[in-house]
């Protein structure tokens, strides 16, 4: 089942069990969803959006001095993919990266996130190369 689905079906079993916290943080979800062009997504698009309301609720959180444990992040997370540790982006790199290919370690980056994906945040992967 494609994601997208998966949350829909999950949003009528959070309104039957009247769990409203889930009800509410899954509308949020798939309004963002129709609020683009296409309707149907890939599951890659699928997990772009929620990375981006992930970022956008962390932000709001942190900047209103709350933590970083509410429900809506906790749902978020529940959908997307176990992203790759620094250990196994350092061990990847050392494996499958030559850098003298490269003017800088920095243009590795496109190999990097091409074979991680949505697995890997960039920023982590930034940071694990400046320190290489």
């Amino acid at each position: 089942m494609r994601l997208q689905e998966q949350i829909k079906k999950d949003l009528t079993l959070a309104m039957k069990a009247r769990d409203e916290g889930k009800r509410d943080a899954l509308r949020v979800i798939l309004g963002e969803f129709g609020r683009l062009e296409k309707k149907e997504l890939s599951d890659d698009e699928v997990i772009k959006v929620m990375k981006k309301l992930l970022k956008s609720e962390r932000d709001v959180l942190e900047k209103g001095g709350a933590s970083d444990d509410s429900v809506f992040i906790q749902i978020i997370e529940h959908y997307l993919p176990k992203m790759a540790t620094d250990e196994e982006i350092i061990a990847w790199i050392n494996l499958n990266i030559d850098f003298s290919k490269f003017k800088n370690k920095m243009q590795a980056m496109g190999a990097i996130m091409k074979h991680f994906g949505t697995q890997a945040d960039g920023n982590a992967v930034k940071k694990n190369l400046e320190n290489m």
